[in-house]
């Protein structure tokens, strides 16, 4: 079986990672320190280590084979707890061939997407229900504002693409429409009712998320 990786280009993902803290407004309170010290640590022990994410470095062995959607690696305060109070988060979407991000909306941030390799279509909706779809390219920037649904399609059925996502602030939040809406536990005659559908063909889908 082939197996599918995504080659990274170092010197164009470390300028993203320094003009990040740039083009993306903070949305976090502001703090009264320099940096805010986890409870479960003494600022006594804050080495570099503490100002240091390592996570993007298991992309370079990532493995699409068989995948349909997007594979995301997040560095939020959850995962790099230095963050906190910084008002950025950073996430790199790792897309195969034909791949998808579904719908989906950031509560608490908005979103800056820099497509770093392949082609991408992007769909945002509006809050007057407005569809806004366009292709990028790398290296183009695509903004997604607070709150508003959007989603992402590796346009290319035989490559993958990939692409990071710069957030406003150090928990952006994810609502997967998805998961959020037959993955909740919302009654299927609920749901039958509510997408003009019957039980069965809910239960289907919920099968599935």
């Amino acid at each position: 079986m082939e197996r599918r990786t995504c080659n990274l280009c170092p010197l164009l993902l470390a300028a993203t990672f320094m003009a990040t803290s740039v083009v993306v407004h903070a949305g976090d309170p502001d703090i009264l320190s320099d940096f805010l010290v986890p409870p479960s640590l003494n600022p006594a022990d804050i080495t570099r280590s503490f100002f240091t994410f390592t996570g993007f470095r298991n992309l370079r062995k990532a493995n699409l084979t068989g995948k349909a959607t997007v594979l995301i690696t997040k560095a939020t305060k959850k995962e790099f707890p230095a963050l906190d109070g910084q008002g950025v988060s950073v996430a790199t979407l790792l897309y195969p061939p034909a791949g998808i991000n579904p719908p989906h909306s950031h509560p608490r941030a908005s979103e800056l997407l820099m497509v770093l390799q392949g082609t991408l279509e992007v769909g945002l909706i509006d809050s007057s229900n407005k569809l806004f779809v366009q292709t990028l390219r790398a290296p183009d920037l695509f903004i997604f504002p607070k709150g508003l649904v959007h989603y992402q399609l590796n346009t290319d059925g035989e490559n993958p693409a990939l692409a990071i996502g710069m957030f406003g602030g150090a928990s952006a939040g994810t609502i997967s429409l998805p998961t959020n809406l037959f993955g909740s536990g919302i009654d299927a005659e609920v749901l039958a009712k509510a997408f003009k559908t019957d039980k069965k063909t809910i239960a289907k889908i919920v099968a599935a998320n």
